[in-house]
Order: structure tokens, then C-alpha cells, then sequence
């Protein structure tokens, strides 16, 4: 259980998680160490380890799960108004540029490399953030059909959920060879896909 904090002990502890999270960004998890923490953020061992009592697998994981907030974060407001096609297409957009950014500085890819999402702590952030992720397609996905935009026969959880493994299978590719378009083509097909067929014949005409 954790233990309750004070709003300074809050504030502190989240200084020294994102302080944490940009020094990962920048040099890649195996080549940040507590000292390195420490010293970027002004912080003393004992100070640390009040906040993180298992040392750095205990701050990595709270780093995972900041990172983890921010992939939603960053993608806001966009995400959480997928209410017309337009809209889609914002969000779209706003998707490959946060991956076309970040390349190989993803630091919640680089974190679950290194913790392996076979341990139930990692494990649980990881699907949390998609189980929430996908909650916003879902969403959006009804909406489109609501509004008419979107074909009729589309069941929203597994239009969805082939969207978000677009995006994550894309974001790997993206890792592996440092190719953006492989996200951009798979998503915008996938993206694509939702359109009631008459809008896609004229598309393709026009």
C-alpha cells in the first residue's frame, strides 16, 4: 500500500519522476543510474529512497506509469472528441507527429523493454493505458456511426481495437527501422476503413 503523502512530498516526488523521465528520454534507460537521477534533480540518496524505498526498479516503474499518463495527455483534446470525421483526421495527424517526434526516445517502450511486461506491476500499466486508449476509440468510433459517418455494420470495439494495434504495431516498426510511414500507413488505411462504403467510392473517384 502506499503511503499517504503530503502535497510537498507529492510535488517533490513528481519532480524526481519527471526529472527521471526526461534524463530516460535523452539517454536511454541502461545508461541513467540513481546518481544520475540524483544529481539531475537535486535530490539526496536518503530523499530518494523515502520516495522510491526500492530503489531504482521502484522509480522506474513510477516513471513507466507517468510516461504512461502522457501518451493519453498528449493526445488531447483531440482524443477525446473523435465526434466527426474531421475530427478523426485531427487526431490523425496529431498521432504521427507525437511518434514522427520521438523516434526511438519513447521512453515508455524503452522502460517496458527493460522491465518486461511479465512482471504484473508493468504489466498492469501497460494495459491500463491501452484498456483506456481504447475506451476513447470505442467511443469515437460510435460516434461516427451515430452521426452517420461511419458504416452502419462496424462493431466499434473491434474497429477500435484494430486502430489501436495500427498504432502500437506501427510505433514498434517505427523502433525496429526508424520509418515513420509504416504508423502513417497503417493507420490512416485503418482510420480509413470506418468510412461508410459510399464515402470511399466517391473518395476514391474524386
Amino acid at each position: 500500500m502506499e503511503r499517504a503523502l503530503t502535497a510537498k512530498g507529492a510535488a517533490t516526488r513528481q519532480r524526481i519522476v519527471e526529472g527521471a523521465a526526461l534524463l530516460i528520454r535523452e539517454q536511454g534507460v541502461p545508461n541513467v543510474g540513481l546518481e544520475d537521477i540524483r544529481m539531475a534533480t537535486a535530490t539526496s540518496k536518503s530523499q530518494l529512497f523515502h520516495y522510491f524505498p526500492a530503489g531504482k526498479a521502484d522509480l522506474m516503474l513510477s516513471v513507466a506509469a507517468h510516461e504512461a499518463e502522457l501518451v493519453i495527455a498528449e493526445q488531447m483534446p483531440h482524443l477525446g472528441d473523435l465526434t466527426s470525421w474531421r475530427k478523426w483526421q485531427a487526431w490523425r495527424r496529431r498521432v504521427v507527429q507525437i511518434y514522427d517526434a520521438q523516434r526511438q526516445r519513447c521512453t515508455l517502450s524503452a522502460l517496458t523493454a527493460q522491465l518486461g511486461t511479465g512482471d504484473p506491476a508493468t504489466r498492469e500499466i501497460v494495459t491500463t493505458l491501452l484498456d483506456r486508449w481504447q475506451g476513447y476509440l470505442v467511443a469515437g468510433v460510435q460516434a461516427l456511426k451515430d452521426s452517420g459517418e461511419a458504416d452502419p455494420g462496424i462493431d466499434p470495439l473491434v474497429a477500435a481495437t484494430s486502430i489501436l494495434t495500427a498504432i502500437t504495431g506501427g510505433a514498434g516498426m517505427l523502433q525496429a527501422t526508424d520509418r515513420i510511414s509504416y504508423l502513417d500507413i497503417a493507420l490512416t488505411d485503418t482510420i480509413e476503413g470506418l468510412r461508410r462504403p459510399t464515402a470511399r467510392t466517391r473518395r476514391k473517384s474524386a
